[in-house]
């Protein structure tokens, strides 16, 4: 059976709503068997439904009962893969514990996707402690790309990744990336923009179906420092740790002139 046949099952919040919700606790550096139900009042935590979650951890990490990958690495928090550093943000505990309780709160499913999509707070923490570089921001977004194409009746191997324009609207839920003059959409239906297939089932496979878009959304003829990313995208497998390394990169060329790269 296709996840795209599968039921939604039984969640207290609307589904696309629930799968923003669904790692609540990773963002309070809590393990799953130690999650709170509720936090700030809304329902959390909830398993998400049609197999979405589980497939977008397979796109990002090895299936199977994880094991460290870093002795030393023993935190929730995210190792860069552009610094080598561990990833924190600059805030307060207080305005910290603020910014997860906002995103809870939304009861909106499209603006809990927007928000995902511009949070800084979640781009702090990996989504799996044993595979430090992967980025719980993108695993979350990523899961609910796949909820809604799956609830649309799309099975995994129709989905594909596809290149928008950087001024163009943002879809829904399907937006998986917004930094900058990058933007990546999981559909069905590419609608004409260049697109490369997601393959038959749920891998790390980021660099191969990079490799296979017909455009890319960075000028790699133009600018050296573009080169170099492309060139490292092509090298990294984990969907949720590509996708950060894009932000970042985007955020570092934007914040230091390209000078810290």
């Amino acid at each position: 059976m296709t996840a795209a046949a599968e039921g939604d099952g039984e969640t207290e919040a609307p589904a696309m709503v629930a799968v923003y919700r669904h790692d609540v606790h990773k963002l309070r550096g809590r393990s799953h068997s130690s999650a709170a139900e509720t936090v700030a009042g809304e329902r959390v935590n909830e398993p998400v439904p049609r197999g979405a979650d589980r497939d977008a951890a397979l796109l990002s990490r090895p299936r199977g009962d994880p094991e460290q990958t870093l002795p030393a690495h023993e935190s929730p928090f995210r190792l860069s893969l552009l610094s080598g550093e561990v990833v924190t943000e600059e805030m307060s505990v207080d305005a910290f514990r603020d910014a997860v309780e906002d995103l809870v709160a939304i009861e909106d499913a499209e603006a809990a996707h927007a928000a995902w999509l511009g949070s800084d707070a979640a781009a702090v923490f990996n989504e799996a402690m044993y595979y430090p570089y992967t980025s719980l921001k993108y695993h979350v977004l990523l899961a609910a790309a796949l909820l809604s194409n799956y609830r649309r009746g799309a099975a995994f191997d129709e989905l594909s990744l596809v290149v928008d324009d950087s001024d163009a609207a943002v879809t829904p839920h399907r937006t998986i990336l917004e930094a900058g003059p990058v933007s990546l959409r999981v559909t069905a239906d590419p609608g004409g923009r260049p697109a490369a297939t997601l393959g038959s089932v749920p891998a790390r496979s980021f660099a191969d179906v990079w490799s296979r878009l017909p455009e890319l959304p960075i000028g790699v003829d133009g600018q050296r420092l573009w080169r170099v990313l492309d060139a490292q995208l092509r090298r990294v497998r984990s969907w949720s740790a590509a996708l950060q390394l894009i932000e970042d990169y985007v955020d570092a060329m934007n914040g230091a002139g390209g000078d810290a790269l």
